[in-house]
């Protein structure tokens, strides 16, 4: 939700702040998951395994084959590890940073690039539901629901995806039906906080070989870690209920159609900080006036239609879809601290249009080719109404986006022997976005003019990508490559003078290697990358507003340098055991700052970016102890780890740090054919860490009491779950 409290000077006082993969699904069973129905479940293929298959490059290749830094996540880990959504499952992806305060509200970004702080700014890191790209972050929170898998590919990937993946692009790809008639029930229970998840999925055929279809639906609900001490009342419960299905139809020979949709009821808190004394103060006292809760509802259908076209030795698919957002906060506490000083409430919207088609062609026995056009239109509107409760003073405000996106895409495929692969793409994308807006201020019986702005933005982009391969034995490859990412400009709240910031760019320079044993007991995958970030959106900062007063807005804070290393492992010692991890090291630095002095006329303490760690990594443990038959035990260990962090800050001389962390985690698994009872335990050693963090400057600037805010990650939660698969 894109709520803007306004900040005012004297008469005044108002604080703006905000309140609020591509991927083509492969036809092919679900290759992460190879267990018969009626077979014991053992423990899922982890992350860092080469063998897995993914579209990442929109064709279905082992990692392994693919010249990109990809991690991919089966279906069957999330389930085991605890994972619920695409915010949790960041912790097993080396590179990928995602935190959240709020249900509608997560920061993401890959190698420090593509930071989104609100979701005003269009994301910087391409978020992919089953082929159809997501606009805004608030997804990263939504339920996982019957995923088949998540893929993660780190570095600019605009040749395929487009725009606003100058990080990379995660790809959620739900289970497709198949002739094999299938239930699958998840269900689990933890403490203290009452965390309930219940999920079920049913498929198969209704005319075998023509016509299959799925349905899935979940509940998850929890009460939070944080207490509103002044309403004596939960201060970050979560609630989200999920519907989704899929039809397959297949009338003759090869020709496929795929129809996807989905309804996620989301309910959450708003931005629940308390407030703190400091980054080690870890206080879950939140002293709001009110509630603030947020609500939002989900929902899309997309269709794929995939045919061969022999004559031309090519396959064709088209895609299209309509997603759908509704966001409401009814009543927030805008001021953050239990002086009843500023409300807040609003509603927003988003629908969403695409179509994209593509022709996979093989050219000559050593030359492909992929090339397609793409189209999106995006809708949006938000209405926010703050209220200053001392000053009797109201300002009502409201805008309106639209965009257009026009693509041309293509990438040529050169093997000139089987060792060798030569890639190259390009992309062309042409972005029309404007907004319109007004603004209405009411002091006590005083209506002052309505103020009205637009504005208009156009882009017009290149982004290019070249990757060389070599196979040096069916087990071991390398490869290098250069792309360029980039992600649109974007508007502020109808406020501020400055209304427009432009779009940010990367070039990454990579080099990787990847290999696997040929028992398959030991996987490696590797890389070191170089990123040269160019007009970086990341950072919110405070300038003058319309009529007086400050206003938060989104800029372009400056340029960035970032470089680091990722490693991901997978070791089977026997064939019961396994450990599994992953670790990046990156240096991201803002070496020029000089875009944000000037529109803010304020200097930044840190070179560093916000919420960014130089390390995060991950290790688990399976070992798996037979009991005869199909009855197995599986104990499990893991530890998730993340490096000292940056807070947002807007203090000009001494940056606030965040500690590191590391989390351990437990669980013991029994398993007898189709069925798994597990003991869980997460945050097992009660580590105590901040998800997120204000530093007290923000408000000082407002004239409000002057305090830290920040909101602590989840404690401890002990549990168990049940699953079956028949």
């Amino acid at each position: 939700m894109r709520l803007r409290t306004l900040l005012a000077a004297s008469t005044a006082l108002v604080l703006a702040l905000p309140v609020m993969a591509h991927a083509q699904v492969a036809n092919t069973p679900d290759a992460t998951d190879t267990a018969a129905p009626n077979q014991a479940v053992g423990p899922a293929p982890q992350t860092g395994d080469q063998d897995i298959v993914v579209t990442a490059r929109k064709r279905a290749e082992t990692l392994l084959d693919v010249p990109i830094a990809a991690t991919a996540i089966s279906g069957n880990t999330l389930t085991e590890r605890g994972i619920n959504s695409v915010r949790e499952a960041a912790a097993l992806t080396p590179g990928l940073n995602i935190a959240s305060d709020g249900a509608g509200r997560a920061f993401v970004s890959i190698r420090g690039v593509g930071v989104t702080l609100v979701q005003s700014v269009q994301p910087g890191v391409g978020l992919f539901i089953n082929g159809i790209y997501q606009p805004n972050t608030s997804y990263l929170n939504n339920p996982l629901l019957d995923i088949d898998r998540i893929e993660v590919l780190r570095g600019p990937q605009g040749t395929l995806y487009g725009k606003n993946t100058l990080g990379g692009a995660i790809n959620v790809i739900t289970r497709q039906p198949s002739n094999e008639v299938e239930a699958r029930g998840n269900f689990s229970f933890a403490g203290p906080d009452d965390s309930l998840l219940a999920s079920a999925s049913v498929s198969g055929p209704i005319i075998r070989d023509v016509l299959q279809v799925r349905i899935a639906a979940g509940h998850r609900q929890q009460d939070g870690f944080a207490r509103n001490t002044l309403l004596n009342i939960n201060a970050s419960p979560f609630k989200t209920d999920s519907l989704n299905g899929t039809i397959r139809f297949a009338p003759v020979g090869d020709v496929v159609l795929t129809v996807n949709g989905y309804y996620d009821w989301v309910k959450g808190a708003n931005t629940p900080y308390a407030r703190v004394t400091g980054p080690t103060d870890y206080s879950r006292s939140v002293q709001f006036n009110v509630p603030s809760r947020i609500e939002y509802r989900y929902r899309g259908v997309n269709a794929r239609l995939e045919t061969p076209i022999d004559a031309i030795g090519s396959k064709f698919t088209l895609v299209g879809s309509y997603d759908a957002r509704d966001g409401l906060s009814p009543n927030a506490d805008a001021d953050f601290g239990p002086a009843d000083i500023a409300r807040a409430n609003g509603t927003d919207t988003l629908r969403t249009k695409t179509v994209e088609a593509r022709l996979d062609s093989d050219i000559t026995g050593t030359v492909s080719s992929l090339f397609g056009l793409f189209y999106s239109r995006e809708e949006a509107t938000a209405f926010d109404r703050t209220r200053i409760i001392p000053a009797n003073l109201t300002r009502l405000t409201n805008s309106a986006n639209k965009a257009d996106t026009y693509a041309a895409f293509g990438t040529l495929f050169w093997k000139p022997t089987t060792a060798w692969e030569v890639a190259l793409g390009l992309r062309y994308d042409h972005e029309k976005r404007s907004s319109d807006g007004s603004v209405s201020i009411t002091a006590g019986a005083v209506t002052l003019p309505t103020t009205f702005t637009t504005a208009q933005l156009k882009s017009n982009q290149v982004e290019p990508r070249l990757s060389i391969t070599r196979h040096w034995t069916p087990q071991l490859m390398t490869y290098a490559s250069v792309a360029r990412g980039y992600r649109g400009g974007g508007f502020n709240a109808p406020t501020a003078p400055v209304r427009q910031y432009k779009g940010d760019s990367a070039w990454t320079y990579e080099v990787g290697s990847k290999y696997i044993s040929p028992n398959r007991a030991f996987s490696l995958s590797g890389d070191v990358f170089y990123n040269d970030y160019s007009n970086y959106i990341g950072l919110n900062s405070i300038a003058p507003a319309a009529g007086g007063g400050l206003v938060t807005v989104d800029l372009n804070t400056g340029d960035v340098e970032s470089y680091g290393a990722e490693l991901e492992a997978t070791i089977r010692p026997t064939s019961n055991w396994s450990i599994n991890g992953g670790a990046t090291y990156m240096h991201a630095r803002i070496t020029d700052a000089s875009p944000y002095t000037a529109v803010t006329g304020r200097t930044l303490s840190s070179d560093r970016l916000t919420f960014q760690p130089d390390f995060t990594g991950n290790v688990y443990t399976d070992y798996t102890i037979p009991l005869g038959g199909t009855d197995t035990l599986t104990l499990t260990g893991g530890v998730v780890a993340k490096g000292k962090r940056l807070a947002a800050t807007l203090n000009q001389t001494t940056p606030t740090f965040l500690k590191g962390y590391a989390l351990v985690n437990a669980a013991i698994t029994w398993r007898s054919g189709p069925v798994e009872l597990a003991v869980f335990a997460n945050n097992l050693f009660q580590k105590d860490y901040f998800d997120a963090y204000i530093e007290k400057t923000t408000l000082a600037l407002a004239g409000l009491p002057a305090s830290d805010l920040g909101i602590i990650g989840d404690r401890r939660r002990v549990g168990v779950r049940l699953g079956f698969r028949f």
